[in-house]
């Protein structure tokens, strides 16, 4: 039986990419047909019931409505049942609202299932730690296209156009397609489904996440977690203004780090670094329950709700110290 779906989105959502992706997995082969439809003011959203971008219908009906959420063109975050939020539902929510079984030896991109890569017997910090230090390449053309769209981001928020690329790699034998592809396939970064466009590439992410940093002299820039946003100042060697929100009550966090000093509101915020943070391939997806919490009890309170994620709960200046340690070779070596 054909399925006939419906995204709602506003032009170029970063995150249709990733829902669609999903919803090729989730499918696992069953024919999908997918309708897309532009919406660019409010009054389209209300009468199309768009609650944010993207929005998926199933015979015209949000298998995935929360109470109380009004019709929207802002960007729509989904609730994972480990407690994550990002742009699209996951796998096997998705799975469950086509009312398709799960295929054998099938593995979710964005659950952390035991035909993932493991993260057994270590704990979270050293996982995070190593898995983030193997995102690096060492291939000089990879290492020359991953260097310039990080310094894309850093310059301009976004990453550059495959004809800036094309330049780059002025020298080497390789195309801008082969390289881009060898560092999604290594995880290093993640293009979208067509696997034309670059969706994130470590620490930076094109869709909204909960944490957004002011870089001093360059952009405004969203990182794929807390850590990520706690270690730009390292690797850019400048001043870093970070806004974030407690992922329970919402309560604004801001934490500016000038000359490796950090100044943080409240000054009780802690970070939450799961165990699980590196396990799966999908690299815009893995890190979005490594959040900032406006204090220790609140994280714990978070922590003891999801037991199937083992984590730990850092202070503010240790959580700084990781970052840092991840981060702070990227551009140099």
């Amino acid at each position: 039986m054909l399925m006939r779906l419906e995204i709602l989105q506003v032009p170029d959502c970063p995150n249709v990419a990733v829902l669609e992706d999903r919803i090729r997995q989730a499918s696992a082969g069953e024919p999908v047909q997918i309708a897309h439809r532009v919406i660019d003011d409010s009054d389209q959203a209300a009468a199309a019931g768009m609650t944010g971008s993207p929005t998926l219908l199933i015979d015209g009906h949000d298998p995935f409505p929360t109470t109380g959420q009004l019709p929207s063109l802002s960007c729509r975050l989904y609730s994972h049942e480990d407690g994550r939020l990002d742009g699209a539902p996951s796998v096997a929510a998705l799975r469950e609202a086509l009312s398709l079984p799960v295929a054998a030896g099938s593995c979710d991109s964005d659950q952390p299932t035991p035909c993932c890569s493991s993260a057994a017997d270590r704990g979270p910090v050293d996982t995070l730690d190593t898995w983030r230090g193997a995102a690096r390449p060492a291939d000089p053309a990879e290492k020359a296209v991953h260097q310039a769209i990080l310094r894309s981001f850093v310059a301009h928020g976004v990453p550059p156009t495959l004809g800036a690329l094309t330049e780059v790699l002025t020298g080497h034998s390789a195309s801008v397609a082969e390289v881009l592809r060898r560092l999604h396939d290594g995880d290093v970064l993640r293009l979208d489904v067509e696997g034309s466009a670059i969706v994130s590439a470590y620490p930076f992410s094109t869709a909204p996440t909960p944490h957004r940093a002011q870089i001093a002299g360059g952009a405004t820039v969203y990182t794929m977690c807390a850590i990520d946003a706690l270690g730009l100042a390292a690797m850019l060697d400048t001043d870093v203004y970070i806004t974030s929100a407690d992922p329970v009550t919402g309560a604004p966090i801001t934490v500016s780090i000038e000359a490796e000093h950090l100044l943080v509101h409240p000054v009780t915020t802690v970070v939450f670094v799961g165990g699980t943070a590196s396990r799966g391939p999908s690299a815009d997806t893995c890190c979005s329950y490594l959040n900032f919490f406006t204090d220790r009890s609140g994280a714990h309170a978070w922590a003891a709700g999801h037991p199937e994620i083992g984590g730990a709960v850092m202070d503010l200046a240790e959580a700084h110290e990781l970052g840092s340690r991840i981060f702070a070779s990227l551009l140099r070596d």
